[in-house]
């Protein structure tokens, strides 16, 4: 029991360990191109989703009124209203 003990912990220390060092080399400001390319792409890819959010936006909005406008010709027809399109 204390055998399996025992390598549980040293597994969980070494485990740990090695997880702060990946995390604290990542974070820093680094040379390597690679660690850079992904950086620039990474920008790039929350640069596009934001456009992306904001044309989405936009889209919806559109969409809301256009509904709106429909809806208020679908009551009209129903109610026997003429609508301007009719006239």
């Amino acid at each position: 029991m204390k055998k399996i003990f025992s390598t549980l912990l040293f597994c969980a220390a070494t485990a740990s360990s090695a997880c702060w060092a990946q995390t604290d080399a990542a974070s820093s400001a680094s040379g390597d191109q690679i660690v850079q390319m992904h950086q620039r792409i990474s920008a790039a890819n929350r640069t596009y989703d934001a456009k992306v959010a904001a044309a989405k936006r936009v889209y919806l909005r559109q969409k809301a009124a256009a509904a709106k406008e429909r809806d208020a010709s679908v009551a009209a027809a129903r109610d026997g209203v003429p609508s301007a399109e009719n006239q």
